[in-house]
């Protein structure tokens, strides 16, 4: 499915105006862009950087939907659809929980201190034979790596394996809702 400007501000409940501006492609960072047309921004604001603050950059690359917290200088951004929510990276994850809400194939959700990405590949070797599987690509076992990897299912696939990690209490609350395993591993604890 290709979501849209306009389905993308329905999701998050935001109230801006947006056009239909087909989306297939998230940005997290300024530096990988590699769609910008079929793109949307997240500007999450951090702890060192505010991500906001690439608007401009990706915009003169050709990005036209953006996700952030303020409300931009729509005079500089003229064709440009700007999503306004209270929290990019929470509406990064609300996100990822509709995409995922959509799919009822199986999903595989490991976590543990360490040995998830060997756990994931490891099962991923183990399972394609059978199975169409998406999996987390990499690491990306974060609050703003899961999004991502939940992110390409697609209607192809028939099982997903996620990785989830933590660094913070209450991190893990927000990786269920996102990834709603079917089944769980427990590498370990230490």
């Amino acid at each position: 499915m290709i979501y849209t400007s306009r389905h993308i501000a329905e999701i998050l409940q935001s109230p801006s105006v947006v056009s239909d501006r087909p989306v297939v492609n998230i940005l997290l960072d300024s530096r990988k862009v590699y769609s910008p047309e079929d793109s949307v921004f997240f500007a999450i604001k951090g702890a060192r950087r505010d991500g906001s603050i690439f608007i401009p950059e990706l915009y003169q690359k050709n990005v036209r939907c953006f996700v952030t917290a303020e409300e931009p200088d729509r005079a500089r951004f003229p064709d440009a659809d700007f999503i306004i929510v209270p929290d990019a990276l929470a509406a990064l994850q609300q996100l990822a929980a509709a995409h995922r809400a959509r799919f009822s194939i199986p999903v595989i959700g490991i976590t543990g201190s360490n040995g998830k990405t060997i756990v994931k590949e490891w099962l991923y070797q183990l399972l394609q034979p059978d199975y169409s599987i998406v999996r987390s690509p990499r690491s990306y076992n974060s609050q703003t790596g899961v999004p991502l990897s939940i992110w390409e299912m697609n209607d192809q696939h028939t099982l997903a394996i996620f990785e989830a990690g933590i660094s913070m209490p209450g991190e893990m609350e927000k990786l269920e809702k996102m990834i709603r395993p079917t089944v769980g591993v427990f590498t370990n604890l230490g």
